[in-house]
């Protein structure tokens, strides 16, 4: 009689541990997201069928993301200047803050929905969605590195190549394949729950404010920032200057006529990622609006659009500052699949 107890716990012992496998397996689906296509939304320009997202392709991409491995003196991480409570934006930062202190020389704009996106950054220097981190990794003010040093490194760490084997199915570290699993974690940031998107949805209704400010925006601001993703992803100069500072989209077309033309940027999460512009010159939504409303500064590349803007009137500011609101995206930014993994 006495062995019964002992009999049961190892029988117990084995049922759990022939389970265990199964549970991991469960919990890593549970805590990848599905790329879904919102109801309503274009297709992306990303094609996953090339890279598909799996549960150990997209845990690898996010344990990169947030690793300063990729940097040259791993000081550095992807996360530094993309933190998920301001929608992978740099909050309160002008420019991005590279390895050693150094300021980095544009804004580093908000990470979602990636995958929509035609071009990437402010110039569109980056084509797609793969080949995007090549930039920061090597930009000396930036992670200061280069895709080979961080493919060694990566090799030599004694986690990551059987977290790679995992991810791809055969062992091997290589520059494909860390960029793929970026791009697994990068893309599946989707930013589609917000009120806006619920009240299109017919989920609940705005109040005054905000439907007078959503048909301001239609008016005034949708030519450049079309909804459902809030942005053309064409390139423009929004007037911030008379004689445009920074080449922008000419640094990387060559074409003069493109001389401080940069991306419009897509305006979701707006309310979360100060500060504003190219540069990070406005700290607020209200600078903004003082911009929009007869800060424009006319120069030769000058988009037409904003030829003749106007003033807003106190009433429209508040109108369209609630709206905008309206397009922050809370679960997004606390999403715990978008966190650091914990070890």
């Amino acid at each position: 009689m006495k062995r019964r107890p002992l009999l049961l716990a190892v029988a117990l012992a084995a049922v759990l541990g022939a389970a265990l496998p199964w549970t991991r397996a469960a919990l890593a689906e549970r805590d990848t997201p599905r790329f879904r296509v919102p109801a309503g939304w274009p297709a992306p320009r990303y094609d996953f069928a090339a890279n598909p997202v799996t549960p150990a392709g997209f845990a690898l991409g996010r344990r990169l993301f947030y690793d300063p491995i990729l940097s040259r003196d791993g000081s550095i991480a992807c996360a530094s200047c993309h933190q998920q409570f301001a929608a992978f934006a740099h909050l309160d930062h002008r420019v991005s803050h590279g390895i050693g202190g150094v300021n980095g020389r544009r804004n580093a704009p908000g990470l979602f929905n990636l995958a929509w996106q035609p071009e990437l950054m402010w110039d569109g220097a980056a084509h797609q969605l793969e080949t995007q981190p090549v930039a920061p990794i090597s930009n000396p003010l930036e992670m200061g590195g280069s895709l080979a040093l961080a493919v060694d490194r990566l090799r030599r760490e004694p986690r990551y190549p059987a977290l790679f084997e995992r991810a791809f199915g055969s062992p091997g570290i290589d520059s494909q394949r860390l960029l793929r699993a970026l791009a697994q974690f990068t893309g599946s940031l989707v930013s589609a729950g917000s009120r806006y998107d619920r009240a299109q949805r017919g989920e609940l209704a705005f109040t005054a404010q905000e439907q007078a400010g959503l048909e301001l925006f239609r008016q005034r601001c949708a030519g450049c920032h079309r909804e459902p993703l809030f942005s053309d992803f064409s390139y423009r100069n929004n007037g911030l200057d008379a004689a445009p500072r920074d080449a922008g989209r000419a640094g990387v077309s060559g074409r003069a006529e493109d001389r401080g033309r940069f991306r419009v940027p897509a305006l979701r999460n707006v309310a979360l990622t100060a500060p504003y512009m190219h540069d990070g010159r406005y700290g607020s939504l209200q600078q903004v609006l003082d911009h929009y409303g007869g800060g424009i500064q006319r120069s030769p590349t000058l988009d037409p659009l904003l030829a003749d803007a106007a003033p807003f009137s106190p009433e429209q500011r508040a109108a369209l500052l609630a709206f905008l609101d309206t397009l922050t995206d809370e679960d997004f930014v606390h999403d715990p699949r978008f966190a650091p993994a914990r070890d």
